[in-house]
């Protein structure tokens, strides 16, 4: 019988984490199960090679969801390192009043006096105000000057009313600047190669991949271990001290319910025998809906002529081969901003990105393609949406996918604030210099003007964020799914350290708050603190 003292499942973003802080100390014995394979592709180090992993089955899960708008595809690492080996890159702390309301929801240490620490701790920020983080695991830069139209999409934003700002995560006011990015020298840094590769010599720390987790192992209410299938056969392996599910806001609800831990009537119905009738386990998800608008633009300018054609491609990736250079260097979107849909908002309730470059008519399973001439790309959406989704097993193995259910805007909060922000983001590029690059809005189209049409554009020619959360949420009601320090309610042994914990979205941009997220859960796991 194999046994360790703690099993993480997932290597992910909050699992590499986790790795790291668990196996400092040399008598204790970690192990890190994951789905997918190692990180090794040498699109993962290239920046813009996110867009060749997210397409590919063996390097992300494809999730099928439904939504107002009809059947969309949610793609998820399947490999170390997670999301964080395949996303835009993109970094951002979240607002210090997010966290404050987390905390002020009955989570106490999740609050900003207690998360502002961690994020010092954990980053390597090149700046050097009084709050960024230095020599911190996580590698960031900011890539400036990457494009005139960046240029004149920042302008436009001042023009409006917008502080332009190195560093977006200084401040809670309206503001705008290129963005902050995992990335350094040109290559990503994904939580492996932060957190994870740097350690994978311990002894103690053993790294399971291409191992599926089947189910938790429970035994008189405790959470004993995981049986695993690895290399053709079902394997049981346990854990003294605890089993940490860190597979994300999918495949975690999923696995615990695939383990008889949720809602009663939805286990039955797949075949699953229930151990713990927890109603709240895969409800209460969030996710960002991101509103597409695009420009033509006059002249050969922007990114599309560079990398829609097969010689510009070469020449990217061969600059990039050399000096880590060029637009294959850089995240998925040059420029950010967040800003109030409304003047009478206290602070920010929407976030933009830009890039001087289009999206060609999205294909299922498919990312990021370029159109053949020369654009731009505006992607607004609601920060803190309040529309909720669910998640729930459909049969009792893992490689059933589960039935997603996102109700993208269907609250008025986030429809009010999404019309708002698309009408905003329209004045933005109808403003100084980047106006007069403009030859037509292609995607909607300016006849899209009314509430309704604006909600079915952004319902049907949008994005998902990638940015989901809420499917396990902490909370200190004995209905929550975890308690604020993440153990489930219900099972003792065990809990769940991932985005699936958090019941509000605390950023734009999720990868940076899960990072601090599983730092701040080690610090409760081990008893210490920052």
């Amino acid at each position: 019988m194999e046994e360790f003292d703690y099993i993480v499942v997932g290597a992910g973003t909050a699992g590499c984490v986790l790795a790291h802080r668990l196996s400092a100390d040399p008598a204790t014995r970690v192990l890190v199960v994951e789905a997918g394979g190692w990180d090794s592709s040498l699109f993962v180090r290239i920046p813009k090679g996110f867009s060749k992993l997210m397409d590919d089955r063996s390097t992300a899960w494809h999730y099928p969801a439904t939504t107002p708008g009809g059947r969309e595809v949610w793609q998820r690492g399947r490999l170390v390192g997670g999301s964080s080996s395949i996303n835009g890159m993109i970094y951002g702390r979240g607002a210090p009043a997010d966290w404050d309301a987390l905390a002020d929801r009955g989570n106490p240490g999740w609050g900003w006096d207690a998360m502002r620490p961690v994020f010092q701790r954990i980053e390597d920020s090149p700046y050097r105000a009084a709050d960024a983080g230095v020599d911190g695991p996580l590698r960031l830069s900011t890539a400036v000057g990457t494009n005139e139209l960046c240029e004149e999409m920042i302008d436009a934003g001042v023009r409006q009313g917008l502080r332009r700002t190195d560093d977006l995560n200084d401040g809670d006011d309206e503001r705008i600047g290129y963005t902050t990015a995992t990335i350094r020298d040109g290559q990503r840094v994904s939580a492996a190669h932060a957190f994870l590769h740097p350690v994978r010599d311990r002894p103690n720390l053993t790294v399971l991949v291409r191992t599926v987790t089947q189910r938790v192992l429970v035994t008189a209410g405790r959470a004993v271990g995981v049986r695993v299938h690895r290399a053709g056969r079902s394997v049981d392996l346990y854990a003294r001290a605890e089993v940490i599910l860190a597979a994300g806001a999918i495949a975690s609800p999923q696995l615990l319910q695939l383990s008889g831990i949720g809602p009663a009537d939805t286990l039955r119905a797949a075949g699953v025998t229930v151990l713990a009738d927890r109603p709240r386990v895969g409800q209460g998800m969030r996710e960002h809906r991101m509103m597409a608008l695009q420009y033509r633009l006059a002249g050969q300018i922007g990114y599309n002529p560079l990398l829609n054609n097969v010689l510009g491609q070469s020449l990217a990736a061969m600059r990039w081969l050399v000096a880590k250079r060029g637009p294959l260097a850089l995240p998925v979107h040059d420029v950010a901003a967040c800003l109030r849909s409304t003047p009478g908002e206290a602070r920010p309730d929407a976030h933009l990105l830009m890039a001087p470059f289009s999206a060609a008519p999205p294909r299922p399973g498919r990312a990021l393609e370029l159109e053949r001439e020369a654009g731009l790309m505006c992607l607004g959406g609601v920060t803190r949406p309040e529309s909720e989704g669910s998640l729930e097993i459909t049969g009792p193995a893992p490689a059933t996918p589960p039935r997603i259910v996102m109700r993208y805007l269907t609250d008025p909060y986030d429809r009010s604030v999404a019309v708002a922000t698309f009408r905003r983001m329209r004045e933005f590029f109808a403003t100084g210099p980047i106006a007069r690059r403009i030859v037509t809005e292609t995607l909607p189209g300016p006849a899209v003007r009314g509430e309704r049409e604006i909600l079915d554009a952004a319902l049907a020619r949008g994005y998902c964020g990638y940015h989901a959360v809420g499917t396990c949420a902490m909370g200190p009601d004995d209905a929550d799914v975890v308690d604020p320090d993440l153990r489930v309610r219900g099972v003792d042994g065990l809990r769940v350290v991932d985005a699936s914990v958090l019941p509000v979205l605390v950023s734009a941009w999720i990868n940076g708050p899960v990072a601090a997220l599983a730092w701040r859960a080690a610090d409760v796991i081990l008893g210490t603190r920052v």
